[in-house]
């Protein structure tokens, strides 16, 4: 997990990208896990735009015609990214959700074993259209669930109803499969904050992903063009097939380190280590649905619900 860029303006000019993100105010712990926006030298962030620009143009050579993934739907946070989501269930005129990772709360990163359930927030997020352009700003009344114990995901309840953001803005939320992703499935990650789409594939499953003192299961592995940066946390990471979300953005291992911070290590069912160094993470958004009802209320009491509770 990364943190805030202080120098984004300046790499973002060198790198002849458009307009800036908004780079948030002065960083918080919460944002320096995982792909919050890095601190990072503007020479990586310029080689990570080069780079995952040929990675990019030869999957576009190479892959099967798949759907075109754009950008509608997703969310620019003050240091992560997002998307307003909505389950197989859920209605027109339910109050929208927007999800993040956990470690992007506002209020700090959970510690292990602690989950943050309906607590009042005032949080804005800046809706993008599917060009990437910033067409409206968004605000939570709540955090109806957050927590970094074995998965890595913040979900707002936003003042809005799904109708009224369609209304408005003509953007529909991404909905999100309740079916475990698929190795090799052909995905992008959608970045707001960076305007950015990486393109790769599923490559697998980690059995457990261990970072610092947090461990998430059965963590989603991308091969290694979705090279993501700072400020990806949280990103959408959609089917390119079906268009749904299957898994939200979280974190890589960047320097080679064994199971630190930003230096995540998989551990398999007999407790074996293995070190990925420039390999990145999601966490499976599939056993979420079951643990919202109607009007998009929170049970995690609910049949098949395994979210972590309180």
């Amino acid at each position: 997990m990364r943190k805030p860029l202080g120098a984004a303006l300046l790499a973002l000019a060198i790198a002849g990208a458009g307009a800036a993100p908004a780079v948030a105010a002065p960083v918080d712990s919460a944002a320096s896990f995982g792909k919050g926006v890095d601190t990072g030298s503007v020479t990586s962030v310029v080689n990570d735009t080069v780079a995952s620009t040929a990675d990019t143009l030869g999957q576009v050579l190479n892959r099967p015609k798949v759907q075109a993934v754009n950008f509608a739907g997703t969310v620019s946070l003050s240091n992560c990214s997002g998307s307003v989501v909505r389950f197989p269930k859920s209605e027109d005129n339910d109050p929208a959700l927007v999800m993040s990772n956990g470690h992007c709360l506002e209020t700090g990163m959970p510690g292990p074993g602690q989950v943050v359930v309906d607590r009042a927030s005032s949080r804005t997020f800046g809706l993008l259209n599917s060009s990437g352009s910033r067409i409206g700003t968004l605000r939570a009344n709540k955090i109806a669930y957050g927590t970094m114990t074995d998965t890595d995901v913040a979900i707002y309840q936003l003042t809005t109803t799904y109708a009224q953001i369609k209304s408005q803005y003509n953007i529909n939320a991404l909905t999100m499969a309740d079916t475990h992703p698929v190795a090799g499935t052909a995905i992008t990650v959608a970045s707001g904050y960076w305007k950015r789409l990486y393109n790769c594939n599923i490559d697998g499953f980690a059995y457990r992903l261990k970072e610092g003192d947090w461990t998430f299961k059965d963590s989603v592995r991308y091969t290694s063009a979705c090279n993501t940066i700072g400020g990806t946390s949280g990103s959408p990471v959609i089917d390119q097939a079906t268009n749904k979300v299957v898994a939200v953005n979280n974190t890589g291992n960047e320097d080679g380190q064994r199971c630190t911070v930003n230096n995540p290590c998989e551990v398999d069912e007999s407790g074996n280590v293995t070190v990925r160094q420039g390999i990145n993470y999601a966490q499976e958004t599939y056993q979420i649905p079951a643990c919202f009802g109607v009007d998009n209320k929170l049970d995690l009491s609910a049949s098949g619900c395994v979210l972590p509770k309180p």
